[in-house]
């Protein structure tokens, strides 16, 4: 197994269709995002917050203790094209209360293409979506960006199905 470092630009974006979650004539409204059209996806990450908490009698430390553990958002960027996919799924959020659901993964390439390193989200919300910033005087491609707000991020295990993708692995 080869230990170098992984290069960032070389990844994939997978969105789950949003079946799972939504009532089945809300999800045939729902397209599904194609694989890998994202130019950049920045977010992957968590945090736990952690309260201060001094022990009477003991001076030399405070006592470190956990509150909450929180994910961040994920955002995907890519050029605005005619398919309104991304526009369609965060639009399909306003208009169900719990919002329009949808699993997905992050997996970043070895240099020869197989799988390195993969993260998968669950109940992944399009949290936020802006368009691009228009300029008569740039010769720059529109770039239109999405904010997922989900439930979790999962390290998937890197023995791989039959396709090449990696298999989830089980738990969060």
């Amino acid at each position: 197994m080869n230990q170098d470092p992984l290069p960032k630009y070389r990844f994939l974006v997978t969105l789950d269709p949003g079946d799972a979650y939504l009532p089945p004539a809300q999800a045939q409204l729902l397209p599904l995002v194609a694989a890998g059209a994202f130019q950049e996806v920045a977010g992957l990450g968590a945090q736990l917050e952690v309260t201060s908490y001094p022990e009477g009698g003991r001076n030399d430390s405070v006592h470190q203790l956990p509150l909450r553990h929180s994910w961040n958002r994920i955002t995907l960027k890519r050029g605005v094209v005619r398919d309104a996919g991304l526009w369609a799924w965060y639009q399909a959020g306003l208009a169900d209360s719990l919002g329009a659901r949808r699993d997905g993964a992050v997996i970043v390439l070895a240099p020869d293409g197989t799988t390195g390193a993969a993260w998968a989200f669950h109940g992944g919300l399009a949290a936020k979506w802006t368009g691009p910033d228009l300029h008569a005087e740039q010769n720059a491609i529109a770039i239109e960006s999405l904010e997922i707000a989900h439930e979790g991020l999962t390290r998937v295990q890197q023995d791989t199905a039959a396709n090449g993708l990696p298999r989830q692995s089980q738990g969060r």
